[in-house]
């Protein structure tokens, strides 16, 4: 019964961490294509004044830390960062007890 609980716990979380991906790869693509379309709207419209870098540059930022974020290159912003933290301390702390008693 436990095996079943924990097979569940699993599932849904790799289920999660997909949608997570789905969503990077979604927000890309749109950025790539909007990104596009400005472009040509920028050089048919105004070819001297170049002004699509800057939603370009705006919106790539955001796209490189959500890309990070998913794929873990930033790990002190997600949650499981936090959670690995807590129990490190936690550990620490119950070393630290352990040592105390035997003193």
């Amino acid at each position: 019964m436990k095996d079943k609980y924990q097979n569940e716990e699993r599932y849904f979380k790799a289920k999660k961490r997909v949608e997570e991906i789905k969503g990077f790869y979604g927000n890309l693509i749109a950025y790539i294509i909007v990104n596009i379309g400005l472009l040509a709207l920028n050089l048919v419209t105004s070819p001297n004044h170049l002004w699509f870098f800057w939603p370009l540059m705006g919106w790539g930022i955001g796209v490189v830390i959500h890309g990070m974020i998913v794929f873990n290159y930033m790990p002190f912003l997600r949650k499981d960062w936090e959670e690995q933290k807590i129990k490190e301390f936690m550990e620490k702390e119950k070393e630290n007890q352990r040592k105390d008693n035997w003193i």
